[in-house]
């Protein structure tokens, strides 16, 4: 994933068909050593194809995946917010139980 954004941060720059050179040196200056086997791969592949058309053809891919149980999370999220709030106070009535169960054991921890 790192070498396919260096990739396109260098077309975002202009380069409009980076090499592995260019990569690496991207790579480089924040600190990241590149795979060489992953990025003959990635260059292999992108080769002679515009970038942009890949994002839009990805894009359009990614929209037909469905993404399931939308529809009641709005009504739901009133209903949410109000019983995070409860779930909230009764961890915190839990955890002072919990201390206070540890102070009747009769002894501490740096006794």
């Amino acid at each position: 994933m790192k070498h396919l954004a260096a990739y396109l941060l260098l077309g975002l720059g202009g380069n409009t068909s980076p090499s592995a050179k260019d990569i690496k040196k991207v790579l480089d200056s924040v600190g990241i050593e590149a795979d060489e086997d992953r990025l003959e791969k990635l260059i292999s592949e992108l080769e002679g194809k515009d970038i942009n058309e890949l994002i839009a053809e990805g894009s359009s891919k990614l929209a037909s995946v469905p993404s399931g149980g939308a529809g009641g999370a709005a009504a739901a999220g009133g209903a949410a917010a109000g019983g995070a709030a409860a779930a909230e106070e009764k961890a915190e009535e839990k955890e002072e139980e919990k201390e206070e169960s540890d102070d009747d054991m009769g002894f501490g921890l740096f006794d």
